[in-house]
């Protein structure tokens, strides 16, 4: 699939506007296989977060779930940063996606013949984040094959859309297969949903320069000196590393919520979840123009409040009700808050090293995440949900405040732009 000229652009395809991208045959083929991916995704986590649910009763075990998604991130993402920057994109996310397929057919195998336990479940999610690990930077440094320069934002607005899509229908979906039928079925969906990634990727030709190889060594060291050295990628990395570890409060201990405080099923977390996407969606439409109106310091504050009355509402309530008006706040924290981070990363970064920047900046976001699943958990085990959750919004409050006075983020023009 090569990459074509545009069509001639108007109304709300235009370039710069917000479904522009989708002018672009590569882009909407990939979005399209991607969001059907995404959904997989979306039913297998569910699947999984419920499972360890019925293994276990430690709180604790139930968080690292959601860990062990994002762990390899924290662990392997820079590297796999480095292999985006230094091969052919295209290839190590065929790889990727390959290796995902089958740690998922496994999984829906062991489930299936009733060989799964605790360790078994969370050896093969993270070989499953191990995957997304790989796969992340190569696909995010890929956006800018698909599309035009002046479209990037949208572009990664709208795959944030798709993730969220995803995150609305693929949660309430497996809540209702899993309760109907078995879990493995929702690990074998996800499996099979890779097949059309896999098959648009093979067909996608993207007309790019090749890499320039470098030692790997020195080609992570370069990636990391770079962030850590530039005032204003430091600063985004900065506020992704708190708001990451304090959002993973109600992310990782949300399946416990629902067993523990709703007295609820695998339905109820699915649908919990949805209205999480749902909400999601409807933000990602306007996050752009609030971007660009607003700015990126006051957009990622509201998302921030937004998120800690999600944990303060979800802690100090164990009702029904106001869990979907928590899971709704989250969702629009969620999207306002990181999408607004990522792009802030993507344009303040050389294409040179693209793939590297995305990469640590993910590390450090989900590295974030992953660290405090482990910590509510731990807390929650300790004491009780309501705790944890309270604290998390807590640690939310003191970082919005302190960094927004300390370390506020880049502002239009600071650090490097789009070459």
């Amino acid at each position: 699939m090569t990459q074509p000229g545009q069509a001639a652009p108007q109304g709300l395809m235009a370039p710069g506007s917000t479904l522009g991208p989708f002018r672009f045959p590569a882009f909407r083929a990939i979005w399209i296989a991607n969001l059907f991916s995404n959904i997989g995704s979306m039913i297998q986590s569910v699947g999984a977060a419920w499972l360890m649910t019925e293994l276990t009763d430690s709180h604790r075990l139930i968080a690292l779930v959601q860990a062990s998604t994002t762990l390899p991130i924290l662990l392997f993402g820079v590297v796999a940063g480095a292999i985006a920057d230094n091969f052919d994109r295209r290839r190590v996310m065929l790889t990727a996606q390959a290796g995902m397929l089958i740690a998922s057919a496994l999984l829906a195998f062991v489930t299936y013949e009733g060989f799964v336990n605790p360790a078994v479940l969370l050896l093969l999610t993270l070989a499953v984040g191990i995957g997304t690990a790989l796969n992340s930077p190569a696909w995010q440094a890929s956006v800018r094959a698909q599309v035009g320069r002046e479209d990037l934002p949208q572009a990664i607005s709208l795959n944030t859309i798709a993730f969220n899509l995803a995150r609305s229908v693929g949660p309430a979906l497996g809540g209702l297969l899993i309760s109907l039928w078995d879990i493995s079925l929702a690990f074998t969906l996800n499996a099979l949903s890779y097949i059309l990634l896999i098959v648009v990727l093979l067909r996608w030709r993207p007309e790019v320069a090749p890499p320039v190889r470098g030692p790997m060594f020195r080609s992570i060291k370069a990636g990391i000196q770079f962030c850590l050295t530039s005032p204003a990628l430091r600063k985004v990395l900065v506020r992704g590393a708190a708001i990451g570890f304090g959002l993973s409060a109600y992310q990782a201990l949300l399946p416990a919520i629902v067993r523990d405080q709703l007295g609820g099923g695998e339905l109820t977390f699915g649908l919990l979840l949805g209205m999480f996407g749902i909400s999601s969606i409807l933000s990602a439409l306007f996050v752009r123009k609030a971007m660009r109106r607003f700015g990126t310091e006051m957009v990622i504050g509201l998302g921030t409040v937004s998120f800690i009355a999600a944990e303060l509402l979800q802690g100090l309530s164990h009702h029904f009700a106001w869990a979907l008006l928590a899971a709704a706040l989250g969702g629009v924290g969620w999207v306002l808050a990181l999408t607004t981070l990522n792009v802030a990363m993507q344009v303040r970064s050389p294409d040179a090293i693209l793939g590297r920047c995305l990469a640590v900046y993910q590390a450090i976001t989900f590295g974030g995440m992953a660290i405090g699943a482990w910590v509510w958990g731990a807390v929650a085990d300790a004491s009780n949900l309501s705790l944890s959750l309270v604290l998390g919004a807590v640690w939310l409050t003191v970082a919005q405040v302190l960094l927004r006075l300390f370390m506020p983020m880049p502002q239009r023009g600071e650090g490097v732009p789009i070459d």
